[in-house]
C-alpha cells in the first residue's frame, strides 16, 4: 500500500475568487488526475490505490467542492468551471504530461478541461461520462431513482453493490445527502446533460480514449459512441460484464487499458 498525502489548497481564479480544494496524492511516477462521479471521492479511492501500487504513477484524486461538506464558492455551480478550477490546480502543483481519467459527472468535467485546450495535460480518458445524451437514449433522472434502482441502473451485478442508507451511520448518511446535493447543483438537476456539449467536443485536440460498461443503464452505451465520434480521433473501448462504475466493478481491466493509453499519448516534447 502507497502512502497518501492529503492536502488543501485555496486557488484563486478571476470570476470564481478563491476556490478551497481539497485533494489526496498518492504514488511516484506518471501523474494522473482522477475526477469522481456523482458518489463523491469514495468512489475512486480503491481504484486509486491499486493504480499507484501496480504502476509507477503518482495519482491525484481531488473532492469537488460541495461533496463531502466541503466548502463550495455560491458562483462555482458548473462542471466547466470546475475544469477551471482543476487546470488551476494543475499550474499550482506545476504537473506535466497529465492523464485527465474522469468517471460520471467526472467524465463530463474531463472533457470540459480538454476544451480548455490546458498544455499540462497530454491525454484525457473519459469513463462512463455523462454530460451527453441522445433523444432515444436519455440519461436517467438520477434524483428520482431509490437507492435499490440506483444499484440496478449501475452495475451488471447489482446484488453485489446493494446498499441500505438506513444502515450506514449518521454521519456517513449526513456526507451521502451532502454528496447528493452537490451533483445536484453541478449536473443542472435533472438533467445532468448540456445540451451545447456535442457541438463544442469537436474542438477537443488531446488524445481522448472513451472507456463504457455496456450494462450501464445511467447513460446508455451509445451516448458513449457519441462522446468518441464527436471527438476527432478518439478511441471507443466497451467493456463486458460491468456498468456505470467501471473503477469499482472491473478495476484490473480499467487500470491496464488506461494505463496502456496514457504510456502511447506522451506529451509532445517541444
Amino acid at each position: 500500500m502507497t502512502s497518501t498525502e492529503s492536502r488543501t489548497l485555496r486557488l484563486d481564479l478571476p470570476d470564481l475568487g478563491p476556490v478551497p480544494l481539497q485533494f489526496d496524492a498518492r504514488g511516484e511516477g506518471r501523474p494522473f488526475l482522477l475526477l469522481h462521479g456523482g458518489a463523491g471521492p469514495a468512489s475512486v479511492a480503491r481504484f486509486a490505490e491499486q493504480l499507484a501500487t501496480a504502476r509507477a504513477a503518482r495519482v491525484y484524486t481531488p473532492t469537488h467542492p460541495g461533496f463531502q461538506g466541503i466548502e463550495r464558492p455560491a458562483e462555482l455551480t458548473t462542471p466547466r468551471q470546475l475544469a477551471a478550477v482543476y487546470e488551476a490546480l494543475l499550474v499550482a502543483l506545476d504537473l506535466t504530461d497529465v492523464t485527465v481519467v474522469g468517471n460520471s459527472i467526472g467524465g463530463w468535467i474531463a472533457a470540459e478541461l480538454a476544451l480548455r485546450h490546458p498544455a499540462r495535460v497530454s491525454s484525457i480518458v473519459l469513463v462512463n461520462a455523462v454530460g451527453v445524451d441522445l433523444p432515444e437514449h436519455p440519461v436517467a433522472d438520477f434524483f428520482t431513482l431509490t437507492f435499490d434502482q440506483i444499484a440496478e441502473y449501475s452495475y451488471a451485478e447489482p446484488d453485489r453493490y446493494r446498499l441500505n442508507p438506513a444502515q450506514l451511520s449518521p454521519e456517513a448518511q449526513r456526507v451521502m445527502a451532502l454528496n447528493r446535493a452537490a451533483l445536484a447543483v453541478y449536473g443542472g438537476e435533472p438533467s445532468m446533460v448540456d445540451p451545447g456539449l456535442p457541438a463544442r467536443l469537436p474542438g477537443i485536440t488531446l488524445p481522448t480514449l472513451v472507456v463504457w460498461g455496456e450494462a450501464d443503464r445511467i447513460t446508455d452505451p451509445q451516448n458513449g459512441r457519441a462522446y468518441a465520434d464527436a471527438i476527432p480521433g478518439a478511441q471507443f473501448v466497451l467493456m463486458e460484464g460491468t456498468g456505470h462504475l467501471p473503477q469499482i466493478e472491473s478495476p484490473e481491466r480499467l487500470l491496464e487499458l488506461l494505463w496502456a493509453f496514457a504510456a502511447d499519448h506522451p506529451a509532445a516534447r517541444p
